[in-house]
């Protein structure tokens, strides 16, 4: 099994689990929060999507499927365009509301599939590749691979246990 096998796999692996979270639940359900100082399912499904968005396109030299494909628009979030979710505040996290989860999955796949697309065209030799000299060692684009592996599995792990909270806590 090569390299970028074993990436396609971890990807479609949040793509399943994205699914598995939001579908089923309604805006009122998304866009719940246990407490003013936490996240829902809404923003976290919205920011590992965004930073999966944002970090491919930057590592591949392509464009953000938020904006080149008008998802932007389709969410109308009162954010900056680029905005990915790194150090929202409450207020910031609130204002990540969706009429549906058909939006949140839309977006993830449309996100998913520019991915893979990239993810199919690697060699192993471009992993060694440099892609963020901003960090001592300089990041290459293996690294940040594994990082967005990474972090979008943990906010997805957060989002299905939320759903597992407002789930006991209707029954």
């Amino acid at each position: 099994m090569h390299a970028k096998d074993i990436l396609i796999d971890g990807f479609g692996r949040i793509r399943e689990e994205v699914h598995a979270t939001v579908e089923g639940l309604g805006p009122d359900e998304l866009s719940a929060r246990p407490s003013p100082d936490t996240n829902s399912i809404a923003w976290l499904v919205w920011h590992l999507t965004r930073v999966q968005d944002d970090h491919m396109a930057d590592a591949f030299g392509l464009d953000q499927v938020w904006l080149s494909q008008g998802w932007e628009k389709r969410f109308g979030l009162d954010l900056p365009r680029r905005d990915t979710g790194y150090g929202h505040s409450p207020v910031k996290v609130a204002r990540v509301r969706v009429d549906s989860g058909e939006l949140l999955t839309g977006y993830y796949d449309a996100v998913h599939e520019q991915s893979l697309d990239a993810l199919r065209g690697l060699a192993a030799k471009d992993l060694e590749r440099v892609v963020d000299e901003r960090w001592d060692p300089p990041v290459t684009l293996g690294v940040r691979l594994v990082s967005v592996l990474s972090d979008d599995l943990q906010h997805i792990g957060q989002a299905a246990y939320l759903r597992g909270l407002l789930q006991s806590a209707a029954a």
